[in-house]
């Protein structure tokens, strides 16, 4: 299983040549148009080993501030099969671009409040320790576990013949006595082919992502390095619809004993578009 994990990632960077990056962890940094506004649905589902499957399903309203500033709110909510569903929480983000030209590689800074509770199983992202058996246990005594944490990244991203290449560091941190934590997320893709389609088509090449993610812990301020932490690799694509709708798939394999066996991620996104418009461009 590892094996094949290790060769889907190498075989989706190397070998897949869609438009919107398709990642479900990783930023880039492409920003949303500003006054543009994006909805989309991200879930999660797994299962941990000894316990029932869970689902963990965001939901983001993204809006363009500015060409340099874009905002987020999440609303998060989890399940467990044979349990029941419950709100997971809260987050809300912000990234800013400071340099407004393309360059050779282009750097993002990030910052999020979250506001969830234990049974959040969302997996937006992998810090520290975080490992499959957080996942397992009754949803009722997980939500009586409060979290107020801040969240910090460095987003790295770069263009290139097509290609996206984008890399994050992640820093993360309970507002209680609790440790730093630290995390990472790579990715790549490219479209299948980089010129427009001339006529309408659902299944044009052009209409098609492919790539590959690879995410997982780094420990903490106490214990920093890849003991005891989990990670997870696998090939991901996009599909752009017609009425500005976007389809994500990604089938995240567990390269350790302590990840997850496999983690199947769904996104689906409507860009609603212009939504508040300066007075300028309504003459």
């Amino acid at each position: 299983m590892r094996m094949m994990a290790i060769a889907l990632f190498l075989l989706a960077w190397g070998a897949c040549e869609a438009q919107e990056v398709p990642y479900f962890v990783t930023y880039s940094h492409h920003m949303e148009e500003p006054g543009s506004l994006e909805i989309e649905s991200k879930t999660a589902t797994g299962r941990p080993v000894g316990d029932n499957r869970f689902f963990g399903n965001s939901v983001e309203l993204e809006y363009g501030t500015t060409a340099w500033w874009t905002s987020e709110v999440y609303f998060d909510f989890t399940g467990t099969k044979g349990d029941s569903t419950v709100f997971g929480g809260f987050r809300l983000e912000n990234r800013v671009r400071p340099l407004w030209r393309e360059h050779w590689i282009n750097p993002v800074l990030y910052a999020e409040f979250e506001d969830i509770n234990g049974a959040n199983k969302s997996v937006l992202e992998v810090v520290g320790h975080d490992g499959g058996s957080d996942f397992a246990g009754p949803i009722a005594e997980a939500t009586q576990e409060k979290k107020r944490e801040v969240e910090l990244k460095l987003i790295l991203s770069s263009d290139a013949k097509g290609w996206n290449f984008s890399e994050n560091l992640i820093f993360e941190k309970n507002l209680t006595n609790s440790p730093w934590e630290f995390g990472y997320a790579l990715a790549a893709s490219r479209p299948l082919r980089l010129r427009a389609s001339t006529g309408r088509c659902m299944f044009c090449a052009d209409k098609f992502a492919l790539g590959a993610e690879l995410y997982g812990g780094l420990g903490d301020r106490h214990t920093p390095g890849l003991h005891d932490t989990s990670h997870y690799a696998g090939p991901v694509i996009g599909w752009q619809l017609p009425s500005n709708m976007r389809v994500s798939f990604e089938q995240g394999f567990g390269l350790n004993d302590y990840s997850l066996d496999h983690i199947v991620r769904v996104g689906v996104a409507y860009e609603v578009g212009q939504v508040f418009h300066r007075r300028e461009d309504r003459r």
